[in-house]
């Protein structure tokens, strides 16, 4: 039995195949097109997920798609009907598509692929919260979803077991955390669905000094998690922005200006924000906990991306286990839809060993073999040097000790927002320039975002305060005691961004401000290659860490193919590709023709 997966029509569609329970393959469909977060219905990706599988249409037993437009479509009309005539421009702007598009998703899915057979339709925050429990290593676990909103909900706690699940509780819109986070990443200056990311990761710059202001103006909280937000604050209902002007006079100003200069303002509203989503996030786990006596956790939904908050719930000790879905946004809704298709509606036998997931390192994306990479090498003149697998790790060891910028493409890509081995971008986590040298030379992306360690599984206590797995680099952690440096006076009286270029431990490139870290934990057995090269670094020059950054530049999704990842190498200062077996050394390219102005674009104020 063959089961496709789609989401689509509002950000980051995909695909996925399972086949006969076995996730076979998954992908974005922004990673075919190149347009970020593409919302398209996913037509390249469906056709990746059928060449994988090495099957046509006809092979397809089950098409679900993960979530139900006319349930989405009555809260759109709901909400516009209770704030009438207020939202009248957003409810015309809205309508044609879904009067033309949006309802008919089953006549568009037997039009697009030509399917004639059964097609289902699960509710959105249903597809997260089976994103999130079948593919996990547990029998049983409490699962909680939490994002921008579906068609009503906006967080749900469900309970899985063997292949059922059992909605619990939801949370309905307007009253959402994802939305409250989207909001103040607008007002911040960063777009919503792409920029939450710079928001976690500005905040350890700024005080929670708004936070008090959040919880007594913007959102009622209870003690089990559950909450209101008064919608006096924000736009969202009924208009094209996310905030009122009553929440701009608020917080003293309107919504800072896109790639204008970051204030302290923008970096205290960060962490405010931030510590304010971590102690919703703490006191529903708490709740979940308490009333289900469960002790495993598994999250999706947006807001599950949120790894810093997942990494307090995680030292809080409320969860004996967590697990995190690492596509856990709208590109994951395909692989839950998928997989609830296979267990809950046609019944089929679930097992879980406790120990491993089922998602095979989320490498689920196309993969090259050499034998296309180096026809695409040969076939454009491009200079290389072959390398055999047991040579890979000690040169790419050796490259990385001298402090180059490697670029590395091997095996399937991975699903998910995540860069995590396959398509990555690699440097020494021990060199203090490297995180300056990756975001403006090679990110071509603000200074003041961190990078994520790549660390061995059985190194990961020797570096930091975790004792788990993270193999999908959602958790943040502390960086040990032991590995940290001490600051100087004059250092610790360093404020906002001008704590940046401040080196915090013995792996300074991979260090936040607040001497945290987003941990992706590598084991030999999920990803053998990249392990050995970590592993042979560590042998070498006594660290077991390296940086780790996804392949791509600033606006763009992560490399896919071999052209893309070589011309991404050539319109940046990286200096190798290791790309399959072949070394590529920067100064033995000829220059890319055309390509004058790519850094100009990408270039900050």
């Amino acid at each position: 039995m063959n089961i496709l997966g789609i989401s689509a029509f509002y950000h980051d569609s995909a695909a996925c195949l399972v086949r006969d329970g076995e996730i076979t393959a998954a992908a974005q469909e922004e990673r075919f097109t190149r347009k970020k977060h593409d919302q398209a219905f996913p037509d390249h990706a469906i056709d990746y997920c059928l060449a994988a599988g090495r099957i046509d249409l006809k092979d397809i037993g089950l098409v679900v798609f993960y979530e139900k437009p006319f349930l989405k479509f009555e809260r759109l009309l709901e909400t516009y009907l209770s704030f009438a005539p207020r939202g009248l421009g957003s409810f015309i702007k809205a309508m044609p598509v879904w009067i033309k598009q949006k309802l008919w998703i089953k006549d568009l899915i037997e039009e697009r692929i030509r399917f004639k057979g059964k097609i289902l339709f699960t509710e959105h925050h249903e597809s997260h919260a089976a994103s999130a429990f079948f593919p996990s290593p547990f029998e049983t676990a409490a699962v909680l979803t939490m994002d921008g909103v579906g068609e009503w909900a906006t967080s749900s706690v469900s309970i899985g077991k063997d292949n059922k699940l059992t909605l619990l509780k939801e949370i309905h819109f307007p009253h959402s955390l994802g939305l409250l986070y989207s909001a103040f990443t607008t007002y911040t200056g960063f777009k919503v669905n792409s920029g939450e990311y710079k928001v976690m990761g500005l905040a350890p710059y700024g005080e929670p000094r708004y936070k008090d202001v959040i919880l007594k103006e913007l959102l009622d909280l209870k003690e089990d998690g559950s909450f209101k937000l008064n919608m006096e604050y924000f736009n969202y209902c009924v208009g094209l922005t996310m905030t009122s002007e009553k929440f701009h006079r608020l917080f003293g100003g309107p919504p800072r200006r896109p790639e204008t200069k970051l204030t302290q303002r923008e970096m205290d509203l960060a962490r405010s924000v931030q510590d304010v989503t971590e102690e919703v996030m703490l006191r529903m786990a708490r709740h979940i906990r308490k009333s289900t006596g469960q002790k495993n956790l598994c999250l999706a939904g947006g807001v599950a991306l949120n790894c810093v908050g997942n990494g307090k719930v995680l030292r809080e000790n409320i969860f004996e286990n967590i697990w995190i879905q690492p596509a856990a946004g709208d590109a994951g809704g395909a692989l839950g839809a998928a997989l609830f298709g296979w267990y809950d509606y046609l019944g089929n036998k679930r097992s879980a060993n406790g120990r491993k997931d089922s998602l095979k390192g989320s490498y689920l994306g196309p993969e090259f073999k050499d034998e296309a990479i180096e026809k695409f090498l040969a076939g454009r003149q491009i200079p290389f040097v072959e390398l055999r697998e047991e040579q890979i790790p000690e040169k790419v060891a050796d490259l990385i000790a001298s402090e180059n910028v490697i670029g590395w493409f091997q095996g399937r890509m991975e699903f998910g927002p995540r860069a995590l081995g396959a398509r990555s971008i690699i440097g020494d986590a021990r060199s203090p320039k490297m995180q300056s040298v990756m975001n403006l030379k090679i990110k071509y992306r603000e200074s003041f975002r961190p990078f994520a360690p790549s660390v061995i599984r059985e190194k990961v206590s020797e570096y930091f305060e975790l004792e788990k797995d993270s193999p999908y680099m959602l958790l943040v952690a502390p960086v040990k005691q032991s590995q940290r440096r001490a600051m100087s006076p004059e250092e610790k009286k360093l404020f906002g961004i001008e704590k940046l270029n401040v080196a915090r431990s013995t792996i300074p490139a991979v260090t936040h401000v607040d001497y945290s870290a987003r941990i992706q934990t590598v084991d030999e057995e999920t990803n053998g290659l990249y392990y050995r090269v970590i592993k042979r670094f560590q042998e070498k020059y006594g660290c077991g860490v390296v940086v780790n950054t996804s392949f791509n530049v600033r606006g763009e999704p992560l490399v896919c193919t071999p052209e893309e990842a070589y011309r991404c190498f050539m319109r940046t200062e990286m200096d190798y590709l290791m790309i399959g077996s072949y070394l590529l050394d920067k100064k033995a390219q000829p220059a890319l023709r055309g390509d004058t102005d790519w850094k100009k674009t990408f270039e900050l104020d």
